[in-house]
């Protein structure tokens, strides 16, 4: 499936996880929006459904098991090129999860990781999907605890 120039959307999915009023971000390694802020994520796989998505690509980007994937929001990302052609278009489904064992360290694609207090977020060079994402649901997300 094309990434770049899409002939449909890319579904993708986004892992939340909380703790004592930071959440987990990490800093893209690749294309697109490398270099920028974000939550761990990626996209689905054929044959697999978006839950089994979040719980391995949890575990392929910051080495936690993750459990009890719920859904959170689900976020259209269109980009475009300098002539209005569509470079990207995501269907991105976000879900907040449990950790089950492990610790959050950068791998796969990730090239940082940090633990980032509420108030702190939007000072990130974040995506444009994930700060629209965090805009419309931080009130939720400071109420939740993923331990």
């Amino acid at each position: 499936m094309k990434r770049l120039y899409p002939d449909q959307p890319v579904v993708g999915i986004g892992s939340i996880i909380v703790r004592e009023g930071k959440i987990v971000l990490i800093k893209r390694g690749n294309e697109p929006s490398k270099g920028k802020w974000t939550i761990p994520g990626g996209l689905v796989e054929l044959g697999e459904s978006p839950e089994q998505t979040v719980i391995r690509e949890t575990k392929e980007e910051i080495s936690l098991d993750v459990e009890n994937p719920t859904l959170i929001d689900v976020v259209n990302y269109v980009d475009s090129d300098n002539k209005g052609k569509l470079k990207y278009h995501y269907i991105i489904i976000d879900y907040f999860v449990h950790v089950k064992n492990g610790t959050a360290q950068a791998s796969s694609d990730a090239v940082d990781l940090r633990w980032v207090p509420f108030d702190e977020v939007e000072k990130y060079d974040l995506t444009a999907s994930f700060r629209f994402f965090f805009r419309n649901n931080r009130k939720r997300l400071e109420k939740a605890n993923s331990y």
